[in-house]
């Protein structure tokens, strides 16, 4: 059993490599991250910098979490946010301070609507009215 503990630049570390180990072994989520990302170490750093800046206004965080996810429009599912939300909201229960816990999962939230809207305006397919077959690749699950 992990000890419950506050957020702090020591924690966020074993909570994301705990996380992102149960999003790996997703049915549906592992396929796209385990596809698209190449160095997991390099990932973790970046998304612990992330949530450094989110949670702790550490502001090391240099980039754009929108224009990475629209690079991936075609494969992310409204669905698959879902499915991360409840990840990330066992994840942060079982290992974090129940406060800090449901901050993490507020913001979470405002986020994964952010880039769902995000996806819906920029990122949706193009209509297809004559019923063709589509390009785009299709999602496990």
């Amino acid at each position: 059993m992990v000890s419950l503990q506050p957020l702090d630049e020591t924690a966020l570390p074993a909570l994301l490599a705990r996380f992102y180990a149960k999003v790996r072994l997703d049915d549906a989520l592992g396929p796209l991250f385990n596809q698209v990302i190449q160095d997991w170490d390099n990932h973790l750093e970046r998304i612990s910098d992330f949530w450094s800046s989110v949670m702790l206004a550490s502001g090391r965080y240099k980039g754009n979490p929108v224009v990475i996810h629209l690079m991936h429009a075609h494969r992310i599912s409204p669905e698959m946010f879902d499915l991360w939300l409840a990840l990330w909201e066992e994840t942060t229960s079982e290992m974090l301070q129940a406060s800090v816990a449901a901050a993490m999962q507020a913001k979470a939230r405002r986020i994964a609507e952010t880039l769902k809207g995000a996806l819906r305006l920029r990122g949706a397919p193009p209509t297809n009215p004559a019923r063709e077959p589509s390009s785009s690749i299709a999602l496990p699950g």
